[in-house]
């Protein structure tokens, strides 16, 4: 009996410790696994970088389109001409929701190189939603866009390849 108190004395010593070290303004709730896994959990979904949070393929094909037109530098006007020209015939879109597109994957891409190195989670988060002819029409299109200026670059195959590559083989329409 004299043992059970004596544990009970401690835990009630620890907790009024704590208790009087927190009043003190010294912050130890980051000792609680359970909101240590939240905090972590939270941190990992959204501190992505925002080009691996695109959950639509039409999206996520337009990053790679202006990804490859990109590669080797700044955009050329005959680059970005056919890029939108293929916005406004594949995704049937209007010029200026063509144009909002092409801003929107251009601001994208310009914060972050990752998707240089990492094209496959890109496309990740919308696996599911991808469907055959969307995969190839995302290789029909970046092929398209790396061929506006005549023969595409190295690096400029080698993105080709590795969109390719990070597209699903067996996909589950329409854009």
């Amino acid at each position: 009996m004299h043992v059970v108190l004596g544990v009970l004395g401690i835990v009630v010593t620890i907790l009024v410790l704590l208790n009087r070290l927190q009043e003190g303004g010294i912050d130890i709730g980051w000792l609680n696994p359970f909101s240590w896994y939240r905090r972590r959990k939270y941190r990992k979904h959204h501190d992505l970088n925002p080009a691996f949070k695109l959950d639509s393929p039409m999206d996520v094909a337009a990053l790679y389109m202006v990804a490859v037109a990109k590669v080797d530098g700044e955009m050329s006007k005959e680059q970005k001409e056919k890029i939108l020209s293929l916005f406004n015939s594949e995704f049937h879109l209007t010029m200026k929701e063509a144009t909002d597109l092409l801003r929107s994957s251009t601001h994208l891409l310009g914060h972050t190189s990752d998707v240089y190195d990492k094209p496959h989670k890109v496309i990740e988060r919308c696996l599911d939603k991808v469907t055959k002819e969307q995969v190839a029409s995302i290789c029909y299109l970046v092929d398209e866009v790396a061929n506006v200026e005549g023969e595409p670059t190295a690096q400029q195959r080698k993105l080709v390849t590795e969109i390719k590559n990070a597209c699903p083989q067996e996909a589950a329409g329409k854009w």
